[in-house]
């Protein structure tokens, strides 16, 4: 049973394995002929022109070269810590100096620690909100204050994979500072609720002038069935609803048995659920992949604590049977 990934075990939906099946005759094609109808889509649905658009092969592809546009040669990423690692692991290859800032008592992302470390070497800073690991929004007044100010010193990237989980009503996305033309970039993607996260297509949203510059010298194509999955997707509306709604009942179960256990764990707002297992997490991946269940990896400097991802309700139950036996022997 695969819970260590964060992926959405029920798509990809039967209207996109249809338009997949429909878009094999175009594998001859390069997918720069049909690139354009998923951005002027998405641009629809961010409320931006497609200029704004960069399409990408799943967001990690954005995260690796922004964070390489901005750090190489010794640029400064500021990032939380524990977060996502793919845009701060990349740079630092080709020589970007990155300056961690561990998240607050709470587990939160630490905005006000992270201005403090702002300076002029600082050329980028990154967010993950929700953010991965530890699954936990920053409040949204909060978040849109930190943005508005440190954007006039430097970039951020603002990584909302996880967005559309959200259970907060209203919950302000920073595309709304790109519209106002600040130094945000946004990237969203199609792995997490819209279940293909096999595909590889994602996206950001970005002043034009940087976009135009990413698209054309640094990102590479997807291809054409992920671009058709990607159109279709956003058209389907039915499953969209319907993989939230097995999120969120997903979670209860978890959030049942940890109860019982008496572990602590934090209210989720993504499709995973961070907990303190009190015990190395090495030791919890083996002992639960002995009883045929993948939970996540260590996420320093939380070594006692497991990252749990919702499968399908079938999942989550065995799941949370092998974790009561491991945990009572």
């Amino acid at each position: 049973i695969l819970l260590n990934s964060n992926e959405n075990p029920y798509g990809p939906s039967k209207s996109v394995r249809k338009a997949m099946q429909k878009a094999f005759d175009l594998g001859c094609r390069y997918p720069s002929k049909h690139i354009d109808e998923l951005r002027e889509m998405l641009a629809k649905k961010e409320g931006v022109t497609k200029d704004h658009i960069v399409i990408t092969g799943g967001s990690t592809e954005g995260l690796k070269v922004v964070g390489l546009s901005f750090g190489i040669n010794g640029g400064e990423i500021i990032a939380p810590r524990p977060t996502f690692l793919s845009m701060m692991d990349h740079a630092a290859m080709f020589g970007a100096k990155v300056k961690w800032v561990d998240v607050d008592e709470n587990l939160v992302v630490d905005l006000d620690k992270m201005e403090s470390e702002v300076s002029s070497e600082t050329k980028l800073i990154f967010l993950c909100n929700p953010n991965n690991p530890t699954s936990t929004l920053v409040p949204g007044d909060k978040l849109t204050s930190f943005c508005n100010r440190v954007s006039e010193k430097t970039m951020i990237f603002s990584d909302e994979a996880y967005y559309d989980f959200i259970e907060e009503p209203n919950y302000p996305s920073m595309v709304s500072l790109v519209k106002q033309n600040k130094q945000v970039i946004v990237s969203r993607t199609f792995s997490k609720v819209y279940g293909l996260a096999g595909l590889r297509i994602g996206y950001m949203i970005m002043k034009p002038e940087l976009a135009t510059k990413i698209r054309e010298e640094v990102v590479a194509f997807t291809n054409v069935l992920a671009i058709q999955a990607a159109i279709q997707a956003l058209k389907d509306d039915e499953f969209y609803a319907h993989s939230v709604a097995k999120n969120k009942e997903a979670k209860k179960l978890i959030y049942q048995t940890l109860d019982e256990l008496n572990l602590k764990y934090l209210p989720s707002n993504t499709n995973f659920v961070f907990f303190h297992t009190g015990r190395p997490i090495n030791e919890l991946q083996q002992a639960m992949k002995n009883k045929g269940v993948m939970i996540g990896r260590p996420f320093p400097p939380f070594l006692d604590w497991c990252r749990i991802s919702t499968g399908t309700i079938e999942e989550v139950k065995l799941f949370n049977k092998a974790l009561k036996e491991v945990m009572l022997g």
